[in-house]
């Protein structure tokens, strides 16, 4: 039996960008936790092939849905947010996992380039939450979640402008945390460390690399996607209803050394 506390049963969740990924994981274990899920990026084919995975792997049934829209078009998150609570009810946990990496040292990186990270990372999140919560302020209940970085707080070069957006997402979460936290909605971030994903293949494979990132971080390992679930099952749970406009690392003890 699922302590209550942490019983996802009768809640219904959007996770952007999560076709594969740290947002298949993510979802994965909100479905395991009794919510029902609706799963978005822009790429239908491959979200419905994980659609019916997830559905397969946790015997979700219906209660896994695939919509996919482009979360950086004001008029496509108004569409896709529509038919996502036509299919699974209203949103009750919305997680912004929507993001991308660019490296390239600052006196190369384009106009294009810089807007196009500004967008996918951030400016998704705030079209997204701005359409969902709405319907959370009026239930006088909510779980938004962000997906920040450990780039929220560290930097190194190369990714300068991957910084900049993921240190505004984890501003993003406290400003919404006073908006928002009156009219019963927590908002909160969870921020990864250095995990082994597809946006990180090229580091992990790299020897020198993950010789640094071994050392450099407590555990003395990359972080695997199931390492997240737990952390966001708490914070989509009732169990977080006093925590709110925090950013969460989940980073093996990385933040808290030298």
């Amino acid at each position: 039996m699922r302590d209550e506390l942490f019983n996802l049963t009768g809640r219904t969740a959007l996770v952007t960008g999560s076709s594969k990924g740290i947002g298949k994981a993510l979802a994965r274990g909100l479905l395991r936790a009794g919510a029902a899920v609706v799963l978005n990026a822009r790429d239908a084919e491959m979200l419905e092939t994980t659609r019916e995975q997830l559905a397969a792997d946790t015997a979700a049934g219906d209660r896994v849905h695939a919509v996919p829209f482009d979360v950086t078009d004001a008029g496509a998150v108004r569409q896709g947010v529509a038919r996502a609570e036509a299919l699974a009810g209203p949103i009750d946990i919305l997680v912004n996992n929507t993001g991308m990496q660019h490296r390239a040292p600052i006196t190369e990186f384009t106009d294009a380039d810089w807007h196009r990270i500004v967008d996918v990372n951030l400016t998704s999140a705030f079209l997204v939450s701005r359409e969902v919560a709405p319907g959370m302020v009026r239930r006088g209940r909510g779980k938004i979640v962000m997906i920040c970085s450990v780039q929220s707080l560290l930097a190194r070069p190369g990714i300068a402008p991957y910084c900049a957006t993921k240190g505004a997402l984890s501003m993003f979460v406290k400003g919404l945390c006073a908006e928002l936290g009156p009219a019963g909605v927590q908002v909160n971030g969870l921020a990864p460390g250095y995990f082994d994903t597809e946006l990180t293949s090229a580091l992990v494979a790299d020897p020198e690399f993950t010789s640094w990132v071994q050392k450099r971080t407590p555990a003395g390992r990359w972080g695997d996607v199931e390492d997240l679930v737990g952390p966001l099952v708490w914070l989509s749970s009732r169990a977080s209803d006093f925590v709110n406009g925090q950013t969460i690392f989940v980073d093996g003890g990385i933040t808290s050394v030298l």
